[in-house]
């Protein structure tokens, strides 16, 4: 987890440094090229230097151990991070649909041909920015990173609206100076849309919800493949930052010594967190084995 962690933290620190040489690349093409596009997705740009600075801050603080207050570690700072940049993304939105919308109520000159090709270079290097991440996210399981590969996505999409933009207003020429702006505000709803789509699974991991069922089926098994484990009547799962906390009840035979019992509760443990490297801790009530009677409304896995 302390891999994945410091993986993160690398590709936050690459993004900031990379927004911070395109915001000024953008903004200044954008102004001395007479396109608003671009500088709206200037603005956009330097939303992405705020969110991976929040993101790095919420992998290293998410990754420090228990303390006294805070007895179940810092997780929950890494799908906040992830919540406040998603609001980032949502208020860049609102930014750059205002500035659209004053351009295109008022005249102005055609945008530069140089900028054409800046947005093409600003298109390839955050949609390969956006893949690395977004291959670090998924392998550490981090949202926050997760959302911070989506501000890289929606930085590149709007760089696609003002390319286009861009493009039919040089083709079009006097009257239709307007497109670049009718660009920015296209590139505005996709930051938007972005903002939402990487919003849901931070407020998700903020309210403890499960993970997929796959974390759970692999430590039911693992449970109930320790010797002495007669029945694993229920099974909880919540995130906590890039792991999990497990609770359990497992059954066992009635006659077996308060040190029996106990013995095979740390072998559950051993066992789950041998199956799943992710999970930080795991708590096992034993209880005696009896034959179920109703297994609807809670999982049910018998072991050997």
């Amino acid at each position: 987890m302390i891999t994945g962690t410091n993986r993160g933290i690398r590709w936050a620190q690459a993004g900031v440094v990379i927004n911070a040489l395109l915001v000024v690349v953008k903004l200044v093409a954008g102004v001395v090229g007479h396109s608003t596009a671009l500088i709206a997705d200037a603005v956009e740009s330097s939303a992405d230097i705020f969110s991976s600075v929040i993101v790095w801050l919420g992998l290293s603080i998410g990754a420090r151990p228990p303390d006294d207050n805070h007895p179940y570690g810092h997780g929950k700072a890494e799908p906040l991070a992830a919540a406040v940049v998603s609001l980032m993304l949502l208020g860049a939105a609102a930014g750059i649909a205002v500035l659209a919308i004053r351009e295109i109520r008022t005249p102005h000159q055609l945008p530069a041909p140089f900028t054409l090709f800046v947005a093409a270079g600003v298109i390839i290097i955050k949609e390969m920015l956006y893949r690395s991440v977004s291959r670090v996210g998924r392998e550490v399981g981090s949202t926050a990173v997760a959302a911070d590969a989506w501000h890289h996505r929606s930085d590149a999409l709007s760089s696609v609206a003002a390319f286009i933009g861009i493009s039919i207003a040089l083709w079009g020429g006097r009257g239709w100076e307007a497109a670049d702006d009718w660009a920015a505000l296209l590139a505005s709803l996709l930051v938007a849309v972005n903002g939402l789509r990487t919003l849901l699974p931070a407020v998700s991991h903020l309210m403890d919800e499960a993970p997929d069922n796959s974390v759970k089926e692999r430590a039911l098994r693992a449970a109930a493949d320790v010797d002495g484990v007669r029945n694993v009547e229920t099974l909880h799962v919540r995130s906590a930052g890039l792991g999990f906390y497990i609770d359990l009840h497992v059954q066992a035979d009635p006659a077996l010594s308060l040190e029996a019992a106990h013995e095979i509760s740390a072998q559950v443990k051993y066992a789950i967190r041998a199956a799943l490297p992710r999970v930080v801790n795991v708590l096992v009530h034993m209880e005696p084995f009896r034959t179920p009677i109703d297994a609807e409304n809670d999982p049910v896995l018998i072991g050997s």
